[in-house]
């Protein structure tokens, strides 16, 4: 059953146009993802469907009595309120029932009249009832959860005095705990780290009852959450079934076929024109009217690629000694965040750094660059290295600057490698036209700030990067780029992301900030640090859940020494010396059942072979899971025993 349907929608800003002839449906309880380049209007649409912008044409019709919910880039709160009252007013019905039944509360305390007290006491128990059915007295504690998982840990602070980031967490804590009928969700992940992240992808995907509209440039939960996706091109919308991985591999068969298409048509046209010329009758009226168009024709265009920013960076040559860390600490405000830092970063490490918002990701970074003194331990940076680093708060830009000043100051060429481009030439790699480049940093978009700063760091000559949060504000087409040139540059990489699926994809190791101030140092992607800690963290719980009881000792009785570990029996060291090839084998059928899942042909059968192939999936990972446990249980009595 549809919740929303918009036909037709146009809508211009200027001599812009942003919606163009717009139709789409969100059904009831869909999760549908909306992506797009950044400026090509996904926030424009969504504060359409939301009914807090006008349209110059079409229509928008929603379902009887339905509720939509919007998260605002910018919330505005009235001033002088709580927090958790805050949350709780976006439940209505709810909050007033809430207020009448305290009303009451008060009324029976200062009335001495026996039959006051009667009607008011009937009166209050209808409303407790009715309070009953809008959800009772769990809603608060619901909403101060919700807050708690969003990282908002006094729901009685008072909204004046959020930060703009705390102020978005409240904001979506409000529109989660009022679950409207339509969830439109702007960016939900930014200002979040990737703990949360995490809960909300699992919220989103698993306790949601709503239907949600995602616009996101983080595509692990678009991925994990969506089962359509929308792309906003030009104006106009296209729809493709399934997550964000599918969205993909239908977008290129789409294109690669529309390619194929207009290559036919030219070709056949070409022949038809080469052939009426060479006709005596050509010189007919109808003849030559027929020629006319298929010259027309000829003179289509082929059809539009969407633009990509193309991001290159070539590496200076590194010395032996790069960068170490030893029992590094580091303090922020008085407050010591993280103690017995240590890291080794050899040539082409590419190290993600993880953790909770305020553990000290960024601070390390300005330590390593001396921008801030360390409490205690040391960092040696190498004779050669050569530091390029990307501010997440891109506080360097100068709002007043040109784009072409602030990208690359008064330089007259750049030199990448081998090659030397114009300053013209460069900054159209980062999408930004000649009449762009004359455009003040003001005036632009996040995610055109975030390509003027990686304009100005791909300029410089370094073999270090230190990235903070550089995808922020990016579209998934420049963070593809962007995760193509990480790829490709040959220098070392340290990457302070929430964002798993660059972290999954680049990383060759994971510097996690633990709670309690510590750090966890795992070679291997972050997919492979988070199956560790929960199988970590499994077992820890498992140990608490089964304590190990003494046996009561006889009063007198000598204490028993403590019994030796056990050796593994026979059975199960052959267990174990052929474990690893039984784990090879589980993950290599893991991977033959995602590449049937990654191959397109798989879906356009019935969609029963998919389902198949999904539960055969999982019953293997589970199979790797359980193997890897095993292994290790073994390995762990092997070494006890010596």
């Amino acid at each position: 059953m549809p919740v929303l349907d918009a036909t037709q929608l146009r809508k211009s800003v200027g001599d812009r146009t942003l919606l163009d002839d717009v139709t789409l449906t969100i059904r009831q309880g869909e999760k549908v993802g909306l992506v797009g380049q950044n400026g090509s209007g996904k926030s424009s649409l969504a504060r359409v469907l939301a009914g807090i912008d006008e349209v110059d044409g079409g229509k928008i019709a929603r379902r009887r009595e339905s509720t939509v919910g919007y998260l605002a880039q910018e919330p505005v709160f009235p001033a002088g309120e709580r927090v958790r009252d805050v949350v709780l007013s976006s439940l209505t019905k709810w909050s007033a029932l809430r207020r009448h039944f305290d009303d009451l509360t008060t009324a029976l305390g200062e009335t001495d009249d026996a039959d006051e007290q009667t009607r008011l006491a009937t009166e209050q128990a209808e409303v407790g009832e009715a309070l009953e059915r809008e959800g009772g007295w769990e809603r608060e504690h619901e909403a101060e959860a919700t807050l708690l998982h969003l990282g908002i840990a006094d729901p009685d602070r008072i909204v004046d005095t959020l930060s703009g980031g705390e102020a978005r967490r409240v904001a979506l804590a409000q529109l989660l705990v009022s679950e409207p009928d339509l969830a439109i969700l702007d960016e939900p992940t930014n200002h979040l780290d990737l703990g949360t992240i995490e809960w909300l992808e699992e919220h989103l995907r698993a306790r949601f009852e709503g239907a949600v509209l995602l616009i996101s440039h983080d595509r692990t939960v678009l991925d994990a959450v969506t089962t359509r996706t929308l792309e906003i091109h030009h104006g106009r919308v296209e729809s493709y079934d399934g997550g964000y991985a599918r969205y993909l591999v239908a977008k290129a068969e789409r294109e690669a076929h529309a390619e194929r298409t207009w290559r036919n048509t030219r070709n056949f046209l070409r022949r038809e024109v080469e052939w009426l010329r060479r006709m005596p009758k050509a010189r007919g009226t109808k003849q030559k009217a027929r020629i006319s168009r298929a010259e027309a024709a000829l003179e289509e265009k082929a059809p539009q690629v969407e633009r990509q920013a193309d991001l290159r960076m070539a590496s200076e040559r590194q010395g032996k000694t790069i960068l170490g860390l030893a029992d590094v600490a580091l303090e922020r405000d008085g407050r010591r965040l993280v103690s017995g830092v240590d890291l080794a970063l050899r040539p082409g490490d590419r190290i993600g750094i993880v953790g909770p918002n305020g553990s000290g990701k960024t601070t390390l970074l300005l330590a390593i660059l001396e921008r801030l003194e360390i409490a205690a331990g040391e960092i040696e940076r190498g004779a050669t290295t050569k530091i390029g680093y990307l501010d997440q708060a891109r506080s360097e830009l100068d709002p007043k600057a040109t784009v072409r000043d602030a990208a690359v100051g008064d330089a007259n060429e750049i030199v990448i490698g081998e090659e030397r481009l114009s300053i013209g030439s460069y900054l159209e790699r980062f999408l930004f036209d000649h009449a762009a480049q004359r455009r003040k940093v003001g005036e632009l978009s996040g995610g055109e700030r975030a390509r003027v700063c990686l304009a100005r760091l791909l300029s410089q000559k370094c073999n270090l990067l230190l990235l903070d949060e550089p995808t922020n504000d990016l579209d998934v087409m420049t963070l593809s780029a962007l995760e193509g040139m990480l790829l490709d540059f040959g220098g070392s990489l340290l990457l302070v992301s929430h964002d798993r699926w660059l972290l999954d994809r680049v990383s060759t190791g994971i510097l996690a900030f633990e709670k309690g101030g510590t750090t966890d140092l795992h070679m291997g992607s972050y997919s492979e640090y988070r199956e560790r800690r929960d199988r970590e963290e499994a077992r820890g719980a498992a140990e608490k859940a089964t304590p190990v009881r003494e046996k009561p000792r006889a009063e007198g009785a000598p204490k028993e020494s403590p019994k030796k570990s056990r050796k593994l029996t026979h059975a199960e060291r052959r267990e174990l010396d052929g474990m690893m090839e039984s784990i090879e084998a589980a993950e290599a059928k893991v991977e033959r059942v995602q590449s049937k899942l990654a191959d397109p042909d798989t879906y356009q059968g019935d969609g029963d072979e998919v389902a198949m192939l999904r539960a055969e999936l999982a019953a293997a990972e589970s199979e790797v899971l359980r193997l890897t446990e095993r292994w290790e249980a073994l390995e762990a009595i092997a070494a006890a025993a010596g």
